[in-house]
C-alpha cells in the first residue's frame, strides 16, 4: 500500500505542476515581493522562529501551510492596495505575513482560530507593532475559518487584512490539499486504502463547498479556479485510488 499511495502523491505533483491557477502568472510580480520579504524582513525572520514551535504537520497546517498562506495573503493586499501609497500597502502586506504565520498556532484545539488569536497577542507583545496593528493582526485570525460569522472590522484596512488572510488560506483548499494535506492527513490517521477512498467524495464535497466563500476582489476572481484545480486533481486521484483497490 505505502508503494501506491507513493506513486500516488507523485502524481499528485506532477499535475499540480500542470494545473497551477492563472493567480500565479497574473501577480507573478506581488508573488515575488511577497516573497522577498517573507525570507528577507528581520520581524518575518522572528516571527517564523517564534510561530515554528506551536505549528504542527497534523493535517497539512504546519509550517509550509503558514509559509504560503503567509506569502500569498501577502501578494492579495499588494494586488487589492495598487492604488495605495507604497509605505501603508508594504505595511500592511508585512501583517498579512505576520498573521499567516501565526493563523493555526492553535490549530489541534477547539475553536483554533479565537485561541490563535489570544496567542499572536502573546507571542507579539515585544514587537515594534502598534496596539492597532496586533488587534488587526489578531482579528484576522479570528476570522479565517470558513463558514463561522465575522467579527466586524473597525475600519477597512483591519477588514481587508482579515478578508486576504481568509483568501490565503483557502486558496490552499486547491491544488496543495491533494499535494500535502490529503496525505498528511492519511498518515496521521493512519487510513487504509478503502477507508481513504470512502472518505474520498465527502472530502471533494467539502472542498467545492469553499468555492463560493472568497472575501476579497481578487479572491473573489481566482479562488474558483484554485478549487477548479484541486477537484480535477482530486478527481483524478479518487478514480486512480479506485482502480487500484479494484
Amino acid at each position: 500500500m505505502n508503494n501506491c499511495l507513493h506513486k500516488l502523491k507523485m502524481e499528485a505533483k506532477e499535475l499540480k505542476s500542470h494545473n497551477l491557477p492563472s493567480f500565479y502568472d497574473h501577480y507573478a510580480p506581488e508573488l515575488a515581493h511577497s516573497r522577498d520579504t517573507f525570507f528577507d524582513h528581520p520581524l518575518i525572520q522572528r516571527c517564523r522562529e517564534d510561530a515554528i514551535p506551536f505549528l504542527h504537520d497534523q493535517y497539512g497546517h504546519g509550517i509550509e501551510h503558514s509559509k504560503n498562506v503567509a506569502i500569498e495573503s501577502g501578494a492579495l493586499i499588494l494586488a487589492e492596495t495598487a492604488g495605495w501609497d507604497i509605505p501603508s500597502s508594504r505595511h500592511l502586506m508585512l501583517l498579512s505575513q505576520v498573521a499567516g504565520l501565526l493563523h493555526d498556532t492553535c490549530r489541534l484545539e477547539p475553536a483554533h482560530a479565537q485561541q490563535g488569536a489570544e496567542l499572536s497577542r502573546k507571542i507579539l507583545q515585544d514587537y515594534p507593532f502598534s496596539e492597532q496593528d496586533k488587534d488587526m493582526i489578531a482579528l484576522a485570525i479570528a476570522n479565517h475559518e470558513a463558514f463561522k460569522a465575522n467579527t466586524p472590522a473597525c475600519d477597512p484596512a483591519a477588514d481587508l487584512l482579515s478578508n486576504a488572510l481568509y483568501d490565503g488560506d483557502k486558496f490552499r483548499w486547491g491544488p496543495d490539499n491533494f499535494v500535502t494535506t490529503l496525505w498528511e492527513i492519511c498518515d496521521y490517521e493512519d487510513w487504509s486504502l478503502d477507508k481513504i477512498i470512502e472518505r474520498f467524495p465527502q472530502g471533494l464535497e467539502i472542498v467545492q463547498s469553499i468555492a463560493e466563500t472568497f472575501r476579497t476582489a481578487t479572491g473573489q476572481i481566482y479562488g474558483p479556479e484554485f478549487i477548479s484545480c484541486g477537484l480535477h486533481m482530486g478527481q483524478h486521484l479518487y478514480r486512480r485510488l479506485k482502480k487500484i483497490c479494484s
